[in-house]
């Protein structure tokens, strides 16, 4: 098969490699289409993966088309996302079912052969089935969509199950418009929340907000007086919820100074670097008595609980649409122009896709 291929940090190739087998417990998935992820950049040109050569690549969708042993062979021919994340199953989160939080697991992409290639094997445990109506584009971005419903639902933990319904009265600012602060946003106006304020550095991406429906008296630049801003558009009392999607020092003291009393802060930018809490800022966790939480990666048990279900009831519904996000196509063998697109910010974007069965 083809595969685009890590040897080394900054040499990647498309390349043919052997195809892969499946083991027991394993399928083999033909990849349809797969994301480029923020986090492919610096595995790819900075610090290179856990094991290489690897096949990068973790968010992907497609078909299955072979089974290894002791998978039910009603996965064949299935549509499928793929959660990439392989648990070891014997750790205390594995035993309560808190895969994302495996202290010991693989993971494809980045410890394991990714969707970067024609064809992947994965474990038939992490397979979930995507109906026709469901694209193939927004089957690959499950995963980046699961994590942004995972960070919500660490601060509204019933959000996009059956019944839910939104508190109207809620105010919530959104702290970053990169691609998950993006997929938040659609995910919170998607079920109804209005009460939005988001905050995005550059015009590209507040042009995409206001397109989800924010207004754009609603969409605001970060600056010096960002957090009064956010201040006058609560009637002076705060957020009640605060997702932070930058990780950078300023970013975070914004998200607790934004914050009303007794609201949470969920921090899900990954760092920039050391992170420093002045003593005000702690001083006004500890006053306003704030809920501040991290969140990582997303919940996969199987069934209607977990992320990626209720996005993909979301999807089904038509209440998100996760393709509509989608701003570059490339061919799976032309991978490295998106990388480059990324690594070199050459173009705005938000989901670079590429695919095997290349359209437009």
């Amino acid at each position: 098969m083809k595969a685009n291929v890590l040897y080394a940090i900054g040499d990647i190739r498309y390349t043919e490699v052997p195809d892969p087998e499946p083991r027991k417990g394993e399928v083999l998935v033909r990849v349809s289409c797969a994301g480029i992820c923020g986090s492919d950049i610096p595995r790819i040109y900075q610090g290179g993966a856990h094991v290489m050569p690897l096949i990068p690549g973790h968010e992907f969708s497609g078909v299955v088309e072979k089974t290894g042993a002791d998978v039910d062979t009603k996965w064949l021919g299935k549509r499928v996302g793929v959660f990439p994340l392989i648990p070891c199953g014997v750790c205390g989160p594995c035993r309560q079912k808190n895969y994302e939080l495996c202290r010991h697991y693989n993971y494809l992409g980045s410890r394991c052969d990714g969707g970067f290639a024609e064809l992947v094997r994965v474990p038939a445990s992490n397979l979930m089935e995507i109906p026709d109506s469901v694209s193939m584009e927004a089957a690959a971005m499950m995963e980046p969509m699961s994590v942004a419903m995972h960070a919500i639902r660490r601060a509204v933990p019933d959000f996009g199950t059956e019944g839910f319904t939104p508190d109207p009265t809620l105010r919530i600012v959104v702290i970053g418009l990169g691609t998950i602060g993006l997929l938040l946003t659609e995910l919170l106006y998607g079920v109804g929340y209005r009460q939005i304020l988001a905050v995005g550095k550059k015009q590209f991406q507040r042009e995409t907000a206001h397109r989800m429906g924010i207004p754009s008296e609603n969409i605001l630049y970060p600056d010096a007086e960002t957090v009064g801003r956010i201040l006058d558009g609560t009637e002076g009392i705060g957020a009640d919820i605060v997702f932070e999607c930058v990780g950078r020092n300023e970013t975070a003291v914004q998200a607790v100074n934004a914050a009303a009393p007794l609201g949470r802060v969920v921090l899900v930018g990954n760092p920039y670097s050391d992170m420093r809490i002045p003593r005000d800022v702690y001083w006004k966790i500890l006053r306003n008595q704030l809920t501040v939480t991290g969140t990582w990666n997303s919940s996969f048990i199987g069934d209607s609980r977990d992320d990626w279900h209720c996005v993909l009831k979301l999807a089904r519904r038509g209440v998100i649409q996760p393709e509509t996000l989608v701003t570059q196509r490339f061919r799976m063998r032309d991978l490295q122009k998106g990388l480059l697109i990324m690594k070199d910010k050459k173009e705005e974007y938000v989901k670079i896709m590429v695919h095997n069965q290349y359209w437009i």
